[in-house]
């Protein structure tokens, strides 16, 4: 009885402290949730005119020739625009190249057999990372093409935008910020984000839905806590037999965080 009281204590702390840049988290609050979609859109892109007509989460791109890819958010507004969100707690994960794919991955995937190109719906993709990637203290970093000769935009409907969620000041963009790094529903600012995180979190519908979140997370956690200990043991000479049983990490993990302190 008390392990699985336990159990239930660590799911709670877990649901408490959870935020919205835990893309699995995001994913559940913002599926289907054009309210709080359009609200983040508008923040973002400074345009209170964005009319969301439909999201989706984990969306797939297939490409038959090629690398496939899976996008956190996917909505479109009224004119047919597509605006890919992702989370990105890594700086490695939101690398300009990655951008530049995920672009040619929305226009591959909207523009059907026989249509013309004039036919291409504007594309955003913005990253929300949890650090400033570019490292110039800026709070958004919006990418266009232009003409080098002229500095002339290039206009061809293609955006990137980076936001840096580590940025919290009391703007727009700051206070939408906070609220991907609130842990608390009572505490956040924009109503429509607050409101679904207040769901999950509060309501036992919510814990139900979250518990696919929770076991990933804590599963997560738990392996950071192995191979923090498997580094320590490595660094103290500990065999790396030992380190293996000790921590509970497989020969193969082991090997590659010893290799990984080695070079």
């Amino acid at each position: 009885m008390q392990n699985v009281m336990e159990r239930y204590q660590t799911f709670r702390q877990v649901v408490d402290d959870i935020t919205l840049m835990n893309n699995r988290f995001m994913n559940k609050v913002f599926d289907g949730n054009i309210p709080a979609t359009q609200r983040m859109l508008r923040v973002i892109l400074k345009n209170d005119k964005i009319k969301v007509r439909k999201v989706g989460v984990q969306q797939w791109l297939q490409n038959l020739y090629g690398h496939s890819t899976q996008l956190d958010i996917l909505a479109e507004d009224e004119n047919g625009a597509q605006f890919n969100v992702e989370i990105q707690r890594s700086d490695e994960g939101a690398s300009v190249q990655r951008a530049r794919f995920y672009c040619g991955a929305l226009d591959m995937h909207f523009l059907d057999t026989g249509e013309k190109y004039e036919a291409l719906p504007d594309a955003y993709v913005i990253f929300i990372t949890e650090s400033d990637v570019f490292k110039e203290g800026r709070p958004i970093y919006n990418v266009e093409r232009s003409i080098n000769e002229s500095g002339k935009a290039f206009g061809d409907g293609s955006h990137i935008v980076y936001v840096n969620a580590a940025c919290q000041d009391d703007t727009p963009l700051g206070r939408l910020m906070q609220d991907f790094n609130c842990s608390n529903p009572a505490n956040m600012h924009y109503k429509e984000l607050a409101d679904r995180v207040n769901y999950f979190k509060t309501s036992k519908e919510g814990e139900i839905d979250m518990t696919d979140i929770i076991e990933a997370y804590a599963n997560n956690k738990a392996k950071e806590a192995a191979e923090k200990a498997a580094k320590k043991m490595l660094a103290d000479g500990m065999s790396l037999e030992a380190v293996v049983r000790y921590s509970e990490l497989s020969e193969e993990e082991v090997r590659a965080l010893s290799a990984k302190q080695s070079a």
